[in-house]
């Protein structure tokens, strides 16, 4: 009953002193693998690395097209070109002259890194923790166990240097191999660093880059580095908008690389190490994860222009403000849906996506299938944010295989029938709820290069009737099938019903649905389909080794530019003795010509020609069941301000406000306490007890009371024979 007069609710998981806190409270589901720039690549990870890592560049936060914007740089860079005789060339150059592009990258003065021991210095400035000893190491159980920090200001030298950390033996970056086709001398940057890092002493974990230069990468001044690429490459600008690029300090790879922290998980991919307006205060994976503000941070500003509508939105009331709003975000682990949803309904963690169970009591539909909050949602103030997802979750065939895959026409026409078969517009109905729309190629809305209407419907699927794409009936997948040579599914080389195999991560009660429905898909044309689920590492093993046969995958942009979804199709970079991103290893001579055309192109009707071309063929060859992009749904409290939808920056958080007071009072009003059960419980315990009480009285005061003829004071005490008192 005590607890009834605070000011919480009973039920609030976090403490009272946190009430009026500027403070955005969110979960995550699984613990990030990598926050070391060099090697995070996953989005769940960039929910952190983004926030600490600042890149020279960003994306505004309001201005759609997306738009590059300088974060730590003074400016956009802008690219100089030059022949192979090193004279420089003008800027409208054609590509095959241009075989290199230059950028001179300019940093702002005065940026210093967040709190970390790798900078504390003793009191005549040298380093304190730099070489620590077995009973140092014996002393500390997390970072905070290191009694000091120092901090220090951003160079170029830390740009220069978390370049070559891609190309590091040790830590495997996943754009080592897309990079070294890029970055002059870095794939030979990576071959002579994995000549010394096997002639380093055991135990030595710290290969010192600066003893090694990198002639696609240089310090020019303080605050000025250079970027050297191997002929015209415009996708560059995108990349340094990405944590990849972002700024490491010698010192921190120094400080981490001692023998004994790695063993307690103090290392960079644990604790990262920023300029950005976050830190990570606390990593423990199995209960939260807590980002703090960077006392150090170097004080940007929220935004005071945006998009047409950006005003009315209320998405300008912060204009000019500094940055960050919110002191703290704290992250939840949360694996199931159905907790974090009612957590979300009753206040406690400020915004939620909508899961299956949860979508019919969040959102209805109208007349013209417009998305709308139920009447519910409403009454709480609760607010509905939709964008479709510059992501395309497909289904692939590896072109490895040889039933599904090769130049056949045989192979071709049952990936054509196939891919008519697998009907996504059901799969969006039944499984997303709506939230998606089938794709018709690899790039998604949104990305230059696709094409709305008639013109970007994939003819091999898709029928254009009465204004829209219809898919083609299930009778014409039947006579695709039987032309490949599979008659009513019968392989007519020897007569064995046709048997597929669909590899997949998906696995458990929670994906039998899913699975069944894939099952039931190719049961139309008389194919059995067998499901091969495994762990998501042997997954990811299969598709390295091309064992896969058909298997479902996605992709999230990059950078939104076309050649960022195109070269997931594009033969040298295939999974399979390549390491790349094509998952299907689909390679044709003429696609991957025009790729290499198409991908140092400006936008322009030139370049969309190609990409027309392109997708004629990937049409005709269907190395993919296309799939569908996902359309993004989330919910905000009202309370959550500047929330406006960028799919391409990951570093958002910093420009979210919270009104504190409001959510308080708001999880008071949803939390309330039913009493009347706890009370209908007492008095009928009162009630059921009430007689055995009576019963029980009643049997002691007659096992106490006198015996008529004695009186309390024993026997004889009141003797009127006697005449004398006992």
């Amino acid at each position: 009953m005590l607890a009834a007069c605070g000011d919480s609710s009973w039920n609030n998981p976090y403490p009272p002193a946190e009430r009026g806190a500027k403070t955005l409270y969110t979960a995550f589901s699984e613990r990030p693998k990598h926050l070391d720039p060099a090697r995070s690549y996953s989005s769940n990870e960039a929910v952190f690395t983004a926030q600490v890592y600042e890149p020279p560049l960003q994306y505004h936060f309001l201005q759609r097209p997306y738009q590059l914007i300088p974060l730590t740089a003074t400016e956009v860079p802008t690219p100089h070109f030059y022949n192979s005789k090193g004279e420089r060339l003008p800027r409208d150059a054609r590509p095959q002259d241009i075989a290199y592009s230059v950028y001179d990258i300019h940093i702002q003065p005065g940026i210093r890194y967040q709190p970390h021991p790798a900078f504390a210095q003793d009191e005549q400035g040298r380093p304190l923790y730099q070489q620590l000893g077995p009973q140092d190491i014996a002393q500390v159980r997390k970072l905070s166990d290191f009694a000091k920090t120092g901090t220090r200001e951003l160079t170029a030298a830390d740009y220069v240097y978390q370049i070559k950390r891609l190309a590091h033996p040790k830590l495997h970056s996943p754009i080592l191999g897309l990079m070294g086709d890029y970055i002059v001398g870095l794939k030979e940057y990576a071959a002579t660093l994995g000549k010394a890092a096997k002639k380093q002493a055991a135990g030595n974990g710290y290969l010192d880059l600066d003893r090694y230069p990198l002639e696609g990468a240089q310090v020019l001044d303080r605050y000025t580095y250079r970027v050297k690429i191997r002929g015209k490459y415009p996708q560059f600008v995108y990349w340094l908008a990405m944590p990849f690029f972002g700024p490491v300090p010698a010192e921190a790879e120094r400080f981490y690389s001692q023998t004994g922290l790695a063993e307690r998980n103090i290392t960079l991919d644990w604790y990262p190490v920023g300029t950005g307006p976050y830190m990570l205060a606390v990593n423990d994976p199995n209960q939260r994860m807590v980002l703090q503000r960077n006392p150090n941070f170097h004080g940007e500003r929220y935004p005071s222009q945006g998009e047409p509508g950006d005003e009315s939105a209320g998405l300008l009331g912060d204009a000019g403000k500094p940055l960050p709003l919110v002191d703290t975000v704290v992250f939840s682990l949360e694996k199931e849906n159905v907790p974090y949803w009612n957590k979300f309904l009753q206040g406690y963690f400020d915004a939620s996506g909508i899961s299956s169970d949860s979508f019919d009591q969040a959102v209805q539909f109208g007349a013209g299938w417009e998305a709308t909050l139920t009447d519910d949602m409403r009454t709480k103030g609760i607010n509905l944010v939709t964008a479709v997802a510059t992501s395309i979750h497909y289904m692939g065939f590896n072109m490895l295989d040889p039933v599904v895959g090769g130049n056949s026409e045989r192979a071709r026409k049952l990936r054509q029938a196939v891919s008519i078969a697998i009907d996504y517009e059901e799969y969006i109905s039944i499984f997303r709820n709506g939230r998606g729309i089938p794709a018709q190629g690899p790039i998604p809305p949104g990305i230059f290069g696709y094409v709305e209407g008639k013109g970007g419907v994939d003819p091999a699927v898709y029928n254009w009737a009465d204004g829209k794409a219809q898919r083609k009936p299930i009778e014409d997948a039947r006579k695709l099938l039987a032309e490949a040579g599979y008659p009513n599914g019968v392989d007519e080389k020897n007569g064995k019903p046709l048997v597929l195999y669909f590899d997949t991560a998906a696995s458990g009660p929670d994906s039998k649905a899913l699975l069944d429905w894939h099952i039931k898909q190719l049961q139309k044309i008389n194919i059995q389909l067998v499901i091969r689920s495994s762990d998501y590492n042997r997954f990811q093993d299969k598709m390295a080794k091309g064992s896969a046969q058909i298997f479902e995958w996605g992709w999230n942009a990059d950078y939104p530019d076309p050649e960022n979804f195109l070269f997931l199709l594009y033969g040298p970079n295939k999974k399979v003795g390549k390491e790349g991103e094509n998952a299907a290893n689909y390679e044709n001579p003429e696609f991957d010509q025009l790729f290499e055309q198409m991908k140092d192109m400006d936008n322009g009707p030139a370049r969309q020609a190609v990409i027309d071309r392109m997708l004629a063929i990937v049409w005709q060859d269907a190395p993919w069941v296309w799939g569908f992009h996902p359309k993004d749904f989330s919910l905000q409290h009202a309370w959550v301000y500047n929330v406006k939808p960028n799919l391409m920056a990951n570093n958002t958080t910093k420009y979210r406000r919270v009104d504190p007071e409001q959510r308080a009072e708001k999880r008071r009003e949803w939390n309330q306490p039913v009493l009347w059960p706890l009370a209908l419980l007492l008095g009928g315990l009162v009630v059921a007890i009430t007689p055995a009480v009576v019963a029980y009285r009643r049997r002691e005061k007659a096992a106490v009371s006198p015996h008529p003829n004695l009186l309390p004071g024993g026997e004889g005490a009141n003797d009127s024979t006697s005449g004398r008192r006992g």
